[in-house]
C-alpha cells in the first residue's frame, strides 16, 4: 500500500481510479464539488501565479479505500490508514462564550473519537482552516481562541499538548467555516523539531493562555513506506518573528527553518536522506503584491523545477507575510 500525492488542474485521469482515492484538497475560489466521492477538503482562496481557476491536491493509493461518514466527517480508510475532512459553521456554536473555540473543540473531540472507533489513534498530520484567522473576536484574537479550543479536545481526550502532537498547519481564509482535514494511522508519527526555534507547545504566554499544540514535523509511516510531513514554517527564530515588513528576508527565514527540520528529520529516517529541492510545498502569502519577491527567493534556492502551489491567505501572526508547508515520501525497501 503506497501513498502518492499529486497535483492536478484537471482530475479527469481519475476516472476508473476513483476507488484508489484517499481524499484530495481543492484550492481556488469556488468551492469544490461535493460529488467528487472522497472526502475533499476546500480551501477558497486565490492562486497565486496559476492560469487555472483551481488547483487539487489528491492522495492516492495503489489498493482500494472504504467510505464513511460519522458526525459530520466524510473520512476513508484504507488498511491502517485514515484521511477525513470536518467543517463546522460557528453560527451553531452562537451560544457559546467564544464559538471559534466551541467548534474547534467539538471538531477535534470528533475526530478523536473516529480514530478510536477505527483503531486508528495515532494522528500524524493536521490541516486546520478559519475565517479572519488574526481579527479579535470576544476579547482575544481569533487564532488564539482556536488554540484554545484544540488543546482543550486533546486534554479531555486524554491526548498530550506537547511532545508526540502531530504536524499541523493553521492558516486564515477570508471567510467560510471551521475546516479541518487530518490524516491518522495504525502507527505512530515520528515528532520532529527544530533546534533553531522553541517548541511551538512551549511558547511564552505572550502567545496566548494555551500553546499551539502542533510538532515542527512527523515522520509517518506505512508498509514500506516513510512519509515527511512539514508543518507550516514561517519566519520564526526562537519564538520571535523576525525580517519585519521584509517579505523576501521572511521567505528566506522559513526555507531555513524548513533545512534546519529536514535536517533533523534526516537523523532520524529509516531511508534515504531528504533534500529541499525534493519536497512538494504549498506556500500561503498574505499579501498578492509579495508574492513576486517571494517567488524569486523559492526559485533561487529550490529551483524552477521545484512542486510548489502559492495561494493567499492570513498567517497565524498579523506580522507574518509568508508561511510555507512541505511533504515529501520515499520506498523503504526493509519494511
Amino acid at each position: 500500500m503506497k501513498l502518492t500525492l499529486t497535483t492536478t488542474k484537471n482530475s479527469a485521469w481519475l476516472t476508473g481510479a476513483a476507488g484508489r482515492v484517499l481524499g484530495a484538497s481543492y484550492i481556488g475560489l469556488q468551492p469544490a464539488d461535493s460529488a467528487a466521492g472522497w472526502p475533499r477538503q476546500s480551501i477558497i482562496a486565490p492562486l497565486l501565479g496559476c492560469t487555472s481557476e483551481c488547483v487539487q491536491e489528491i492522495w492516492q493509493l495503489e489498493g482500494d479505500c472504504h467510505a464513511g461518514e460519522i458526525d459530520g466527517i466524510a473520512y476513508r480508510r484504507a488498511g491502517g490508514l485514515l484521511f477525513g475532512v470536518i467543517e463546522l459553521d460557528e453560527a451553531d456554536f452562537a451560544r457559546a462564550a467564544a464559538p471559534l473555540e466551541a467548534a474547534t473543540e467539538e471538531a477535534y473531540r470528533r475526530i478523536f473519537r473516529l480514530m478510536e472507533r477505527e483503531g486508528l489513534p495515532h494522528l500524524w498530520r493536521v490541516w486546520n482552516y478559519l475565517a479572519e484567522i488574526n481579527r479579535e473576536s470576544d476579547g482575544l484574537e481569533r487564532y488564539r481562541h482556536f488554540n484554545i479550543g484544540r488543546q482543550e479536545a486533546f486534554l479531555a481526550c486524554h491526548r498530550g499538548a506537547s511532545g508526540n502532537v502531530p504536524a499541523a498547519c493553521a492558516i486564515g481564509l477570508a471567510g467560510g467555516p471551521l475546516s479541518i482535514a487530518f490524516m491518522a494511522g495504525d502507527q505512530p508519527a515520528v515528532p520532529i523539531e527544530n533546534p533553531r526555534q522553541i517548541s511551538a507547545y512551549n511558547y511564552p504566554a505572550t502567545y496566548g493562555p494555551r500553546s499551539p499544540t502542533f510538532s515542527r514535523a512527523a515522520l509517518a509511516y506505512l508498509p514500506g513506506q516513510e512519509i515527511l510531513f512539514i508543518s507550516g514554517t514561517a519566519s520564526i527564530v526562537g519564538h520571535q518573528t523576525v525580517h519585519p515588513d521584509d517579505a523576501s528576508g521572511q521567505c528566506a527565514e522559513s526555507l531555513a527553518n524548513i533545512a534546519a527540520v529536514v535536517e533533523q528529520a534526516n537523523r532520524a529516517s529509516r531511508g534515504q536522506p531528504y533534500a529541499l529541492e525534493n519536497l512538494s510545498y504549498r506556500v500561503y502569502v498574505r499579501h498578492a503584491a509579495d508574492f513576486p519577491a517571494i517567488r524569486e527567493v523559492l526559485a533561487g534556492r529550490l529551483g524552477a523545477a521545484a512542486e510548489v502551489v502559492y495561494l493567499q491567505a492570513d498567517i497565524c501572526r498579523a506580522d507574518l507575510l509568508v508561511e510555507i508547508e512541505a511533504m515529501a515520501s520515499q520506498s523503504l525497501g526493509n519494511c
